[in-house]
């Protein structure tokens, strides 16, 4: 890992740089859109509108890249980020917000595929499995450290906006000025959503319920702080919690994954994440148990989504990996645009615990639905499952065909070795 922090550090540092810029804008907008009056569900509309735009810009990215190249797409989309963040304090409006944020989540969706489709021209298939391993820490670092940014400034006022605006255009310097462009790469039609769910209902349902959560803990965490009462540097804790549990529990879960039946992993930590939602839900007024709630939450959670991932793969042939991984994060998607909608019209009807009381719906309808597929479909032996790639909800279907083409040939290497010995 360290050899290819040496020869990819230009492009680590500018993808922190984009998270750090990225992390601070989301949670920001929580918290100034209750100084300037906003409501709950407005807020909801909001913080949802970033992943339309994702969802969007993940899909018409490839073809852009493909006619016009990286440095240009890269470039501009940046250019368009770095504007429209110095334009939430001028316009506080939240339909102007909601259609920055569109534009944002498109934006930094078509940089994702950019920078993803750097990395993995740069890895071979002997560090691929640690090129990956280290993007993830690089955006878990990125958004954590957003949070500590926040209490830099008053967020009333234009310098926080100013900080990630600046934050999104240093970091094109490294990339752009160190990374040799990729070649134009073809566009994958992705499988149709009723073959994708023929193959793993499992797949599919928990991907969505996924996205749900993940809008939470990425729109809807900061607008759950500014509801509940709790002060800026409390916000900035609660919400960088969620990730440092991801990080620290990515790993663990994902070395147990390739040695048991993924399902009955994935039974289990979901429900472990949802007692972490009913924690949060019913002493979430004490902020160390909040700080529990939310670790639980984002240790389990962001696993899962790579947990859902791996246990996909198993069912997949190689040369339908591009088109499986265009059809997931649209499924993903489609719940991470629909999940602050919902939350955000729980909490306008019964409070600030109606943020934890969907992550906790959410996460144990996973875990029953996995429980009710164990009886439906014999479980793969773990000896002939690929191997567990940890993938961040945040990555593009570039990154996730990424992990893909890994874990299908560690698990095409592990067949070798087992054969010869």
């Amino acid at each position: 890992m360290i050899q290819i922090l040496s020869s990819a550090w230009p492009l680590f540092l500018g993808l922190m740089l984009l998270m750090v810029g990225n992390g601070l804008q989301g949670t920001l907008l929580g918290v100034r859109g209750q100084i300037e009056g906003f409501s709950t569900f407005q807020m909801s509309v909001v913080m949802s509108a970033y992943f339309v735009g994702f969802l969007g810009g993940s899909r018409m990215a490839p073809e852009m890249i493909r006619r016009v190249g990286h440095v240009r797409v890269f470039a501009a989309l940046g250019s368009l980020i770095s504007a429209v963040l110095i334009l939430y304090p001028t316009f506080a409006d939240p339909w102007v917000w909601t259609a920055g944020r569109i534009l944002i989540g498109f934006c930094f969706s078509g940089v994702y595929v950019t920078a993803e489709s750097w990395l993995n021209n740069a890895a071979t298939n002997e560090n691929r499995g640690k090129a990956l391993s280290l993007y993830m820490i690089v955006q878990m670092i990125g958004i954590v450290a957003a949070q500590g940014l926040l209490l830099t400034a008053d967020p009333s006022g234009f310098i926080l906006f100013v900080i990630p605006s600046v934050l999104v255009s240093v970091s094109f310097a490294p990339i752009l000025l160190s990374v040799n462009p990729t070649p134009a790469f073809e566009t994958t039609k992705p499988m149709s959503l009723r073959e994708l769910l023929s193959i793993s209902p499992l797949g599919c349902v928990g991907m969505f319920l996924m996205g749900g959560v993940f809008a939470a803990q990425f729109g809807m965490a900061a607008v759950y702080g500014t509801e509940a009462g709790l002060s800026l540097g409390k916000i900035s804790t609660f919400v960088a919690t969620f990730y440092i549990g991801a990080v620290l529990l990515q790993y663990p879960l994902g070395w147990i994954s390739d040695r048991m039946d993924r399902r009955l992993l994935i039974m289990i930590v979901a429900a472990i994440g949802g007692a972490g939602g009913i924690l949060g839900l019913l002493l979430g007024g004490n902020f160390t148990l909040l700080l529990v709630a939310a670790f639980v939450i984002g240790g389990t959670s962001n696993p899962l989504y790579s947990l859902l991932i791996a246990y996909t793969n198993d069912f997949l042939n190689v040369e339908d990996m591009a088109a499986a991984s265009g059809g997931m994060v649209f499924i993903s998607g489609v719940g991470a645009i629909a999940g602050p909608l919902i939350i955000g019209w729980v909490m306008s009807k019964v409070g600030p615990q109606g943020y934890f009381a969907l992550i906790a719906v959410l996460l144990l309808a996973t875990s029953a639905y996995t429980a009710y597929r164990m009886t439906q479909r014999r479980a793969i032996p773990s000896e002939d499952t690929s191997a567990f790639t940890p993938v961040m909800q945040s990555s593009t279907p570039v990154a996730v065909e990424f992990a893909r083409e890994y874990a299908f040939d560690s698990a095409n290497e592990d067949e070798e070795m087992t054969n010869e010995s």
